[in-house]
């Protein structure tokens, strides 16, 4: 089976109340990933394809899931988030999704169900996508 992942979404932007709180939960979710913050302000966070603020109304009810490179990360992120400030909405485990689906789920500060999955030994025709201007 091949599976093409990677094409549709340029980024996500999560409205959220408290920008503290949830710079605070999202710092520790990519601390675990290995993904650094490259853009910061009073007013956002950026990481890779992610960008925070609190200038309107929060997002609801968003459920979002970040690819982990293996079950340990699926744990770290667990732990990470929820002493940050997350809390628990499913803690690591295998789902009944499809073979080999070991994920966790924690809320944000502001509701959002946020993921992490490892979907089991698989193949990276690349680690990420390069753009060169």
């Amino acid at each position: 089976m091949e599976l093409h992942h990677g094409r549709m979404f340029d980024h996500v932007h999560l409205q959220v109340r408290d920008l503290e709180a949830s710079k605070r939960f999202y710092r520790a979710v990519l601390e675990v990933m290995g993904i650094p913050v490259f853009n910061e302000s009073e007013r956002h966070l950026a990481a890779d394809e992610l960008y925070i603020s609190s200038d309107r109304e929060p997002t609801a009810r968003i459920h979002l899931a970040f690819q982990a490179k293996d079950r340990e990360m699926v744990h770290r992120f667990h732990q990470a988030a929820v002493a940050a400030g997350g809390r628990d909405n499913g803690g690591p485990g295998e789902r009944s999704y499809h073979p080999g689906y070991y994920a966790a789920f924690v809320l944000d500060p502001d509701g959002n169900n946020i993921e992490m999955v490892h979907h089991g030994p698989a193949k990276r025709s690349a680690p990420s996508v390069v753009y060169t201007w």
